[in-house]
């Protein structure tokens, strides 16, 4: 998705005059910079704020491995849907967002094992999408159901997962208006800002880790 995005963006470039050259390159770098940052995280390159062995205890990469209690929830909020692991730790909930796996769809109260800056589930690693909060994320938070739907998991294939993302590009027309309205240019200033915005709207909502489900 990232390459994708960057691809679009940069394809623009020798249609544009200096000040609009200025601005995809600056939205390329944007996007190059947050993959980079997200991909750090799901990798355990840069630290989530994962529950530690001992309450403030701080997140290193060399954290011994522990067990905690954890169960998937799904938010709901306006247009956005992800997959976030609640933890349960020295009595207290955290929430960390992870990418989307199919295997998140017939998880119910598990335990969750840490092994420095990953997580495990059943053997399966998942991947963190941003860090971890103590508070509920907002929007609507929906459980697993008690017994897994064998269809849920045909339901989140490939393509519901790009058309999820694909709502988030409905405004690209506007702001393919308010650009040639504020910095001027014809049909191609136009088309070159609508399809930027919308090739960056869904590369964001892939990037922070959308839900299909």
């Amino acid at each position: 998705m990232t390459i994708g995005t960057l691809a679009i963006t940069l394809a623009w470039v020798p249609f544009a005059d200096p000040e609009q050259a200025a601005v995809l390159y600056t939205v390329a770098l944007i996007v190059l910079g947050y993959s980079g940052f997200q991909a750090g995280l799901a990798f355990g390159y840069l630290p989530a704020g994962l529950p530690a062995a001992k309450v403030g205890s701080p997140d290193t990469g060399a954290s011994p491995a522990r067990e905690v209690a954890v169960r998937r929830v799904r938010q709901q909020h306006r247009l956005v849907s992800r997959s976030w692991l609640e933890f349960t730790i020295g009595g207290k909930n955290c929430w960390l967002p992870v990418f989307f796996e199919p295997s998140l769809l017939s998880m119910t109260q598990d335990t969750a094992e840490l092994s420095g800056r990953a997580i495990h589930i059943d053997g399966e690693r998942l991947y963190p999408s941003g860090r971890i909060r103590n508070s509920e994320p907002v929007g609507k938070l929906i459980d697993n159901p008690s017994r897994p739907d064998p269809a849920a998991i045909t339901r989140s294939g490939h393509g519901r997962h790009l058309l999820l993302d694909a709502q988030s590009a409905i405004a690209a027309p506007l702001i393919g208006l308010m650009w040639v309205y504020i910095g001027g240019g014809g049909p191609t200033a136009f088309a070159a800002a609508t399809v930027v915005a919308a090739s960056a709207a869904v590369w964001l909502a892939a990037i922070r880790g959308s839900d299909p489900s």
